[in-house]
């Protein structure tokens, strides 16, 4: 990123708004939402001048922010498709198909997990746990569940996500 990195005046309202939630000592507090923003408003990734604008921000040290991005699933540390198709790969997931339907993904769209599809428009991510245990295999898309996959269900979602009909919000 060559530009100058800044949130709009109304994120950074936003930002204020959640900082304002904690006392000042403790503005680290804020990290996780802060990134949620900053990957929202900076094209779906967070980059390291991106995650360094964070860190001046909550006055803290860039690598507090580093450790934080790379933990957690929800940030992306390169550039995604519009559609990221987060598939649960633990225990409960996998006894049932999660593996088969992260194959079917991989082979219907020719990407490997963590991949983009030539088109840009989907990318893979294996992750842990998504809560959804009751309802395995399942995946995220955007902010919803899609739960008790099959590979005719995939094929489906991935056609509502090429017609621009699947809502991610």
């Amino acid at each position: 990123m060559s530009e100058t990195i800044a949130f709009t005046p109304e994120t950074l309202t936003q930002v204020h708004k959640i900082t304002a939630r904690y006392p000042a000592e403790r503005k680290k507090s804020a990290l996780i939402p802060v990134l949620h923003l900053a990957q929202k408003e900076f094209g779906g990734w967070l980059q390291v001048p991106v995650m360094d604008y964070v860190a001046e921000l909550l006055e803290i040290k860039p690598i507090e922010v580093y450790e934080v991005a790379t933990f957690y699933s929800m940030f992306n540390m390169k550039p995604m498709g519009k559609f990221v198709l987060e598939v649960c790969q633990t225990g409960p997931c996998m006894l049932n198909g999660s593996d088969e339907i992260i194959q079917h993904i991989k082979e219907t769209l020719n990407i490997t997990a963590g991949g983009t599809s030539a088109d840009g428009l989907f990318s893979l991510k294996t992750v842990e746990c998504l809560g959804a245990c009751g309802y395995a295999p399942m995946m995220q898309v955007g902010k919803f569940y899609h739960e008790h996959l099959t590979k005719e269900k995939v094929n489906e979602i991935l056609e509502l996500c090429r017609q621009g009909t699947l809502a991610l919000d």
